[in-house]
């Protein structure tokens, strides 16, 4: 397992509209597992769901002497440190709320300064409800940072109401299968 995905930039051809800038980043983070490996998308918009900047990773494949020392915190490690730290890193535009739909990644919190959301995640004494009027999926974040509750009201609030955070993850996985059949994710970034 290389202890860096490589990231790779797709970056919207359409140019950017003038006008006030929005304050909501939001960052959606997707990661799949198939016969490759695991790997990543990461799709950073504004607060009205327009695409700002679009990354996406190798497939990460642990081998047996890795899943077996890293135990039952390989899949954190993998969807919250190895793979979504690095997307977000490597993204000029910072966001300031990620939602993802891995409960793995939910990790991330404790690695960055940006409250995480998932969409989807089944129930757990993990995760408390986070309820959202602008999802079509349930929303939850992580017990261990119950105290996010206010920044996260806050920063979905900051979202234009007609955008719907369990959206955006179809777009990123067909951008990502389109990508992978174009051989994006075989060149190094």
């Amino acid at each position: 397992m290389n202890d860096t995905p490589h990231a790779v930039t797709a970056k919207s051809a359409l140019p950017a509209l003038a006008g006030p800038a929005s304050p909501a980043v939001v960052g959606f983070l997707s990661i799949v597992t198939d016969a490759s490996g695991v790997f990543g998308g990461y799709l950073v918009t504004n607060a009205w769901g327009r695409p700002l900047e679009f990354r996406l990773s190798t497939a990460v494949q642990p081998n047996r002497v890795q899943q077996i020392l890293y135990g039952p915190t390989l899949t954190e490690y993998l969807h919250a440190e190895l793979i979504g730290k690095t997307l977000i890193e490597k993204t000029s535009a910072q966001p300031t709320i990620v939602v993802t739909d891995s409960p793995a990644a939910l990790g991330l919190r404790a690695r960055l300064g940006v409250p995480v959301v998932c969409v989807n995640a089944p129930a757990s004494d993990d995760l408390l409800p986070l309820p959202a009027g602008r999802c079509t999926a349930t929303l939850s974040y992580g017990a261990k940072f119950a105290d996010d509750r206010a920044a996260l009201d806050d920063r979905l609030e900051a979202i234009d109401p007609a955008v719907d955070l369990a959206e955006p993850f179809g777009r990123i996985r067909e951008a990502m299968a389109e990508a992978r059949k174009m051989g994006v994710t075989n060149r190094a970034a």
